[in-house]
């Protein structure tokens, strides 16, 4: 099968890391691939695991995935919707969708999808009332998926299982591997309509810690995640991550922190700075 991209643009994605998790998840591709925050699926993608259970807390996410998964009936989208009075009115028509209660539906799906695609940035941010409020992004051109774009996805969709809930909310199996890669310790987290928030990254540690299965940690590495990784046992490798968006253009390296427990990292790894 012909590697596929993620549908989406998002804010975060993590194909860059790629080259590090490969040489670790070839060693369990024979298990489950667990995704507590999915989000735009580069790392699934990129994976391809024969099994994996894909959650998200953001409902309309998996509500398009998981359409995807189905067989969306029509997409019908051109260039010509590139545009500032259509961006607009698609998405008064998504969130009357939210306020109505009726946002799980094919047609919300593809809304979704649109507005992802023609957004500020690909950014994904809904208010309090849980409404989806980034502007327009005025790019000169955007490859929209058509119906045959969606249908490449359907087969490797119908092996997985999406979820949409919080993360402790998933079973976990012995014959799980888990890549975890939460909301970053960063002062935005309304990336759904419910923050996550410091008390939320401590839960998630604690979480992890009733598992003994194999697992891989991202987030931005901060003094205080470091420390509460190391605190927890794991092992902390320091990389330094691209910056995808930022509001003063400003494209240094940040600091990525991946922390690992229960698994073998092969020697190649090595050469990237630990902490101990």
């Amino acid at each position: 099968m012909t590697m596929l991209t993620p549908p989406l643009k998002w804010a975060g994605g993590k194909r860059w890391l790629i080259p590090h998790l490969t040489p670790i998840w070839q060693s369990y591709s024979h298990m489950r691939l667990v995704e507590p925050f999915c989000g735009g699926l580069g790392v699934a993608l990129s994976l391809n695991p024969k099994r994996a259970l894909l959650n998200d807390i953001n409902p309309h996410l998996i509500n398009l995935y998981r359409w995807m998964q189905r067989g969306v009936d029509a997409v019908d989208l051109s260039p010509e919707d590139n545009n500032h009075a259509t961006f607009y009115a698609k998405r008064d028509q998504f969130n009357m969708a939210i306020a109505e209660n009726r946002a799980n539906t094919p047609e919300s799906a593809v809304l979704f999808y649109y507005l992802n695609r023609t957004c500020y940035n690909g950014l994904c941010r809904f208010n309090r009332k849980g409404l989806f409020n980034v502007p327009f992004g005025a790019y000169k051109h955007i490859p929209y998926l058509t119906k045959h774009g969606f249908d490449q996805y359907k087969p490797l969709f119908e092996r997985w299982e999406f979820a949409c809930g919080d993360f402790a909310s998933l079973n976990i199996g012995d014959d799980d591997f888990l890549y975890i890669d939460p909301p970053y310790d960063v002062p935005f987290t309304s990336y759904a309509k419910e923050d996550f928030s410091w008390d939320d990254q401590r839960r998630l540690v604690a979480w992890l810690a009733d598992y003994a299965n194999p697992m891989v940690v991202s987030n931005q590495a901060t003094a205080r995640i470091i420390d509460l990784y190391q605190h927890a046992g794991f092992e902390i490798t320091l990389l330094s991550a691209p910056r995808r968006i930022s509001n003063n253009g400003d494209r240094t390296p940040a600091q990525e922190m991946l922390a690992y427990k229960n698994v073998c990292i092969t020697s190649a790894d090595r050469h990237h700075p630990h902490l101990s």
